[in-house]
């Protein structure tokens, strides 16, 4: 058995899996500061971020 011929074989799958991982790892931690700057702005401006639509945009258009 040819240990080198086997970790050639794996080493580039590993390599980009873990490429892949921390890109999306990047991509969650970006998603999470953004969403939190977000609450964090409409707390300062006075928006609630749980504020229900309103129900004339939610409601069926006749027609």
């Amino acid at each position: 058995m040819d240990w080198g011929a086997i970790l050639a074989g794996l080493i580039p799958s590993i390599g980009v899996g873990l490429l892949f991982w921390f890109a999306m790892r990047a991509v969650v931690r970006a998603d999470r500061h953004e969403r939190a700057a977000l609450a964090r702005n409409d707390d300062a401006a006075g928006h609630p971020s749980d504020e229900a639509p309103d129900e004339a945009e939610n409601a069926p258009q006749q027609g």
